[in-house]
């Protein structure tokens, strides 16, 4: 008898384990030195906002040698404490403003990972994650040993193959910066299969999600380019449905300068662009609240593996506001040169569509109408939930521009009753800024 409540123990014991282990976490990347101006207001309303479209916390993307970094960090902790519910964790960032000493960052793991709101992926070890720095491997097996950490980095410059068996196999997982396509390919989820076959069962993964990439800040080494996001948003919550990754990260909550924030915008954040030499503030008054509309359904359907019989049916969309063709390119490429990829003139990148999405409990007797201007198109959804039409889920399509111009208001009617209707964003316009095409989008 007492050896089979020996077991039974045991059992329960390592049965808790595991569903420690499998709690499943979404997390919004942060660029702290973005948000230098912040005060503790500030902070507090971002975490409200985040916390609203059921995110659990925010990575926060800290840049070597940056005096701000203690004090935004004191804020931020300060507001996530006073909302309550709300994690934080490290992304030690080794390209910004160049690599991290191991002092430093044992230094700070060791002032705030005691909070009680930094991240704790056992309810014990400190979550910690960089942007690259795969040639500081070395530094991680003393930084672990002094703190404890639970390691999970972006080294996404080498293979993952390659990333696991660093300094001997330090890590306890990845995290892939592999948000975008290449090209004109829609996005698959072939780099999420290489990251977790690389990992095996032992070591976590964290799939990156992001709707959008366009840069254009010559000041910080030429940046300028952009990766296709036709679709991409809906698309990669699917993909991360399918899965069923241990983490998600979504890039951004307020990285501007490359345009995939989903956040609030700010005005006295956007300074960036005066620094970086942008031709065009291609942020400013851009806004991507859409984006997180859908999340708390999205997140939902992710932490439980079903979806919710019934919704709350809503709609949005999201449009980039000139046609391809109407100004100069901007010097931009289509794909990064960088990163290895093949180029192509950005015009030949993306469709000029008004993109929609709509939550519903079925599509039966359903009709999504498009405004352009005075013009109105009917759309035809493309892509439907897992479980096929007449489901609840979420429905997508598009309608060209086809030359129109003017205010965008997406209507979605069953029969002839009004379900959802949104506006106000930035209409589209054959409007140069600064003679630079904006391959920014709108998210409404």
């Amino acid at each position: 008898m007492g050896g089979f409540r020996f077991k039974l123990s045991a059992f329960l014991l390592i049965s808790f384990s595991l569903h420690i282990y499998a709690i499943k976490e979404v997390f919004a990347h942060v660029i702290v030195g973005n948000l230098r101006t912040f005060n503790f207001t500030d902070w507090v309303s971002d975490i409200r906002i985040a916390q609203s479209s059921k995110i659990d916390g925010f990575v926060l993307n800290i840049a070597a040698h940056d005096p701000s970094n203690e004090h935004s960090l004191d804020l931020a902790f300060e507001a996530a404490s006073a909302v309550g519910n709300f994690k934080l964790l490290f992304s030690f960032d080794y390209r910004a403003q160049g690599p991290w000493s191991r002092d430093a960052v044992t230094e700070l793991l060791r002032k705030y990972t005691r909070h009680p709101a930094y991240f704790k992926h056992d309810g014990k070890r400190p979550f910690v994650s960089t942007f690259e720095g795969a040639e500081c491997a070395e530094d991680w097996p003393a930084i672990k040993a002094a703190t404890n950490a639970f390691f999970v980095p972006d080294w996404s410059s080498v293979s993952a193959a390659h990333a696991v068996k660093l300094a001997g196999g330090v890590v306890d997982g990845l995290f892939s910066f592999k948000a975008w396509p290449s090209g004109r390919e829609n996005m698959t989820t072939d780099m999420d299969d290489t990251f977790r076959a690389a990992l095996g069962a032992r070591r976590v993964y964290m799939m990156p999600v992001s709707p959008w990439f366009y840069t254009n800040l010559p000041g910080f080494g030429g940046k300028n380019w952009m990766w296709r996001g036709d679709g991409l948003w809906d698309r990669r919550w699917r993909q991360v449905i399918k899965i069923q990754p241990d983490f998600v990260q979504i890039l951004t909550w307020n990285d501007f300068g490359e345009s995939h924030y989903i956040g609030p915008i700010p005005e006295k954040a956007l300074g960036l662009f005066q620094v970086a030499n942008a031709p065009i503030n291609y942020a400013q008054g851009v806004t991507h609240d859409g984006w997180r509309k859908f999340l708390p359904y999205y997140i939902e359907v992710y932490k439980t593996g079903k979806a919710p019989q019934q919704v709350d049916e809503n709609v949005y969309a999201y449009y980039r506001t000139t046609p391809a063709y109407a100004c100069p390119n901007g010097g931009t490429s289509g794909g990064s040169a960088a990163h290895g990829e093949s180029v192509m003139p950005p015009e030949h990148l993306v469709d000029d569509n008004v993109f929609f999405s709509t939550l519903l409990n079925t599509d039966h007797g359903v009709t999504i109408t498009v405004r352009i201007g005075d013009n109105e198109q009917t759309g035809v959804f493309t892509e439907f939930p897992a479980a096929g039409r007449g489901t609840p889920g979420v429905y997508t399509g598009s309608v060209p521009f086809a030359g129109r111009t003017g205010d965008v208001v997406v209507a979605v009617l069953r029969g002839s009753k009004v379900i959802s209707r949104i506006g106000g964003g930035k209409p589209i316009a054959n409007i140069c800024e600064n003679g630079t095409q904006n391959w920014n989008a709108v998210a409404i």
